[in-house]
């Protein structure tokens, strides 16, 4: 089997175990918050991203790996992890919380398209081992990330619990 087959294939897979465990275990219990604890919890599962610095860093991955990929994928992750970090330091001053829920979640979705547009363009399936030790983090990290920050824009977007509520009270009460 190819290097791009087997990569491609352990990326759809780690899609697919991710939204299996999601489904499972991790929607029931963020839908069972509130808006704001579901928002920290992804926020800080995203402020480990700094680890994302690793692709820039000698001996962890190859010299040969396009820097083109790498120093993107690097301070994009790095960017987003900030942000992140940033949302939970200023989740009591509500304003600056959002801001800053807002904006790590579109660095960090703009950062993982164009990752893969980059990946695709230095054709990084071909040449997966070039990843070294970082091999697993497109792999097992990256499907996480990009459904965490699915979810989040779905939980800024849909209307508030508690205002569908009390619609809800209000036109059965009528």
């Amino acid at each position: 089997m190819s290097t791009e087959i087997v990569f491609q294939t352990h990326l759809v897979l780690g899609y697919v175990a991710w939204l299996l465990c999601f489904g499972a275990y991790i929607w029931p219990w963020l839908g069972s918050l509130d808006r704001i604890a579901a928002q920290r919890a992804i926020a800080t599962l995203h402020s480990f991203r700094f680890f994302g610095l690793v692709f820039i860093l000698p001996g962890v991955v190859s010299p040969d790996l396009p820097a083109s990929f790498a120093i993107f994928a690097a301070y994009g992750d790095f960017a987003t992890g900030l942000l992140a970090m940033l949302a939970l330091l200023t989740v009591r001053i509500r304003q600056l919380f959002w801001l800053f829920v807002v904006a790590f979640n579109v660095v960090g979705t703009v950062d993982l398209v164009v990752d893969y547009y980059q990946a695709i363009q230095v054709d990084l399936p071909a040449h997966a081992g070039l990843l070294g030790a970082t091999y697993a983090v497109p792999i097992l990290y990256v499907p996480l990330l990009m459904i965490t920050h699915i979810v989040a824009f779905y939980f800024l977007f849909r209307p508030h619990q508690n205002a569908t509520r009390a619609i809800a009270d209000n036109d059965a009460a009528s």
